[in-house]
């Protein structure tokens, strides 16, 4: 004998707000971790410090700071970090004439140079070239002489054009001598860049 079903009341409705807001926070539940779970998977950008230097950085200075221009146009640090002769004054890289009583450099050198940048000779390509030009006080000395490349470009033309510029500043009473070999120094494209663009405007 089947036993007799209970007639649905309203008494049974009370109960559907409960199980619909039960349904209502399973189903948002779930999407949560489905997008938890998207955000941990093998797609998702890796959490990298705050203080990650950037990746490729290009050339870094010494220092610590980013330099101007590709490492072609710098000389090794470790190899020539400039050097001037000791006591050159504003007074006499002004004077007309002055580089060509200093300039000292045999062939024997140059192939030296050439030697400490593991370079062989071809002609019309490297420059054995004063880091810190004579018209600024630089000296003959090993540690300011190294095979500048023409090309690419910017090479030794471009340079040479601020080495002008900054000896021209000197003899002008715009800036101490001093200061332009800092210049050179420091990044001499970074002035090319400068210079070349109050130039256009």
């Amino acid at each position: 004998m089947q036993p007799k079903k209970k007639p649905f009341t309203n008494q049974n409705l009370k109960f559907l707000p409960l199980l619909s807001g039960l349904l209502l926070v399973l189903t948002l539940t779930l999407s949560a971790c489905s997008t938890q779970i998207n955000l941990d998977g093998p797609n998702s950008a890796p959490n990298l410090p705050a203080n990650s230097p950037p990746a490729n950085n290009p050339n870094p200075a010494p220092s610590g700071h980013t330099k101007a221009g590709p490492a072609n146009l710098y000389p090794d640090p470790n190899l020539t970090p400039g050097d001037v002769f000791p006591g050159v004054t504003a007074k006499e890289v002004c004077v007309s004439g002055y580089t060509k009583t200093v300039r000292d450099v045999s062939t024997a050198e140059k192939q030296e140079v050439l030697n400490r940048y593991h370079l062989a000779y071809e002609a019309g390509k490297y420059e054995v070239d004063h880091f810190i030009p004579l018209e600024l006080g630089g000296s003959n000395d090993l540690k300011n002489l190294w095979p500048e490349p023409y090309s690419p470009l910017p090479g030794a033309r471009q340079k040479d054009k601020v080495e002008n510029a900054l000896h021209q500043a000197v003899c002008d009473g715009k800036m101490s001598l001093p200061q332009a070999q800092q210049i050179i120094r420091q990044d001499w494209y970074a002035y090319y860049l400068q210079h070349e663009s109050s130039a256009n405007s």
